[in-house]
């Protein structure tokens, strides 16, 4: 039960992220293209917190963590320089 809690959390702030950056194309202003931005780091982040709590958990083998925090790494750090330039 405590691994579908987590997951299910995954899986909201996990699809958050494009779903935000989606919108942010969209943006009518720049203020909006950098608030959605910023929410989609935002979610980057937060996804980042469930892998590793999913890893503790013994849910995900070190191996499946490690693949995907690498490649949320990599999201956070497109995500941060997208929202700084953005200013």
């Amino acid at each position: 039960k405590k691994d579908f809690v987590l997951s299910k959390q995954l899986l909201k702030s996990g699809t958050s992220i494009g779903a935000n950056v989606v919108e942010a194309q969209e943006a009518i202003s720049k203020k909006e293209f950098k608030n959605k931005m910023s929410i989609a780091l935002k979610e980057a982040v937060e996804s980042r917190y469930w892998i590793k709590l999913l890893k503790n958990s013994e849910y995900l083998t070190q191996k499946q963590a490690k693949s995907l925090l690498d490649d949320l790494e990599e999201i956070i750090k497109i995500l941060s320089k997208i929202v700084k330039n953005a200013n």
